[in-house]
């Protein structure tokens, strides 16, 4: 399909009290991986091993965040951007993941949260966004149930000592993403495969989300508590009961699994029975654990997913249809171009009764840039935004809750697994030497949000 690029929208078009910001990441912005006594995370030891990661790649240095922050802020101010949401590395400031807090990662994150506010940028700080410290990982990490405890204690540190500052959170990114990708496709970190090691993390993760929230709930009382879910519209293969029904079970996991145990519905073992296995995990008192009423929930669409039945797939008899098979207009991480899939998200996440807010915590596009006379134009990125923001807003036109939009993301980074090819942000980063040039898109949007 072709994109709309006709796009005469203010950012006021959305209402004033409408929130802007980008998002990222520790693991894949900051680099300084072992500087100032930070400890390994999975990340760090994950990209060690050869054939994980796209030309044996790694976030050591990545954007060299770490030493560039407040020259990267000041660029986001003037880019107009408002709000910077930006992950705490756990390994960064309790290096062993409990234990003995590292006074210059607080100092760190302390100066990050003090310069943002210092240039009238809200800071959201979201606790979990993948990178487990490895000390933890090699007691079994989120496969341990001691995780509730360690996770909760790591709440603890971040609300006490960024909690003053620091009013809008985000407790977990993306479960579905971590635990699927890393615990039971082995793909990303830890880089674990099967069920036996998939169960227990899904049930651990919907436990520390809603354990983050209640923690943060009691120490930042003044704050605004949220955590985020990728979400993918899932259509079937084609128009019959086999493929509908394939598709059906993808959607359960893809964007029902993580979200209905956290708003007391349970889990969604009806349609998936392969989930029944999550009761040997299931303690006395953890259906009521398991909810929490969070200020916002984030959904993260970048796609849509085309599922078919497929004999052969254990546990759910359903596979992903990629974009490059159906030959469609696609981006670098072969995901469609599918501009109505944020607005058909937004409608199913409406249907939930219970949820406050809903905030786009992510959303963007991977393309090639090429850099002419120091500009990068980069007008398929910038196509895409314009085509899913119309989408926002023929959503929030509706009446449909809609609240806020994060860009994924603000400058290149490394990508995990796919490293530094695939390039996502509004400023692009030279990694040789670390000069930003901010691109077409990043220019757009300065001027879209003037007058937010």
């Amino acid at each position: 399909m072709s994109l709309h690029t006709d796009f005469n929208l203010t950012s006021l078009d959305f209402g004033s009290d409408f929130i802007w910001g980008v998002s990222t990441a520790a693991y894949q912005i900051e680099g300084a991986h072992d500087l100032n006594e930070k400890g390994i995370s999975i990340w760090d030891n994950f990209t060690c091993k050869k054939g994980t990661i796209y030309r044996n790649q790694n976030g050591n240095v990545a954007t060299d965040f770490y030493h560039h922050y407040k020259e990267d802020i000041l660029l986001m101010k003037s880019m107009n951007i408002p709000n910077f949401r930006f992950s705490i590395s756990w390994s960064r400031i309790i290096p062993n993941g409990t234990g003995t807090i590292n006074m210059k990662g607080i100092e760190f994150y302390n100066n990050v949260i003090n310069f943002c506010l210092e240039c009238d940028i809200t800071p959201w700080v979201t606790l979990y966004h993948w990178d487990l410290p490895l000390a933890l990982e090699n007691e079994g990490g989120w496969t341990n149930r001691n995780i509730i405890g360690w996770f909760k204690n790591y709440t603890e540190v971040c609300a006490r000592h960024f909690g003053d500052r620091v009013k809008h959170w985000m407790v977990l990114n993306e479960p579905i993403v971590f635990t699927g990708a890393g615990y039971f496709l082995g793909v990303h970190a830890p880089g674990k495969k099967g069920l036996k090691n998939f169960l227990p993390t899904v049930h651990h993760a919907v436990l520390c989300q809603s354990i983050g929230g209640r923690t943060l709930r009691q120490l930042v009382p003044d704050s605004t508590i949220g955590t985020t879910f990728s979400c993918s519209q899932t259509t079937p293969y084609k128009n019959t009961k086999k493929h509908i029904l394939a598709a059906q079970k993808a959607d359960t996991l893809l964007n029902r699994l993580f979200i209905e145990p956290v708003l007391g519905l349970g889990y969604p073992v009806k349609r998936v029975p392969i989930l029944n296995r999550l009761k040997k995990y299931i303690r006395p008192g953890d259906e009521l654990l398991m909810a929490f009423d969070f200020d916002f929930i984030g959904i993260q669409n970048y796609t849509r997913e085309v599922v078919k039945h497929h004999y052969f797939v254990p546990y759910i008899k359903a596979q992903i249809v990629k974009a490059s098979k159906r030959k469609v207009n696609r981006t670098l991480m072969d995901w469609e171009v599918y501009p109505p899939s944020i607005y058909n998200m937004i409608k199913q996440f409406n249907r939930y009764q219970n949820i406050p807010k809903l905030i786009i915590t992510e959303n963007g596009a991977s393309f090639e840039d090429q850099i002419t006379n120091n500009e990068v134009n980069d007008q398929k990125r910038l196509n895409y935004y314009k085509s899913y923001l119309n989408e926002v807003y023929k959503a929030k036109k509706e009446g449909l809750k809609i609240d806020g939009y994060f860009a994924w993301t603000f400058t290149d980074n490394f990508e995990w697994a796919e490293g530094y090819r695939t390039r996502f942000g509004l400023v692009y980063v030279n990694f040789k030497n670390q000069k930003r040039i901010m691109k077409s898109s990043g220019k757009w949007f300065k001027s879209f949000l003037r007058q937010a």
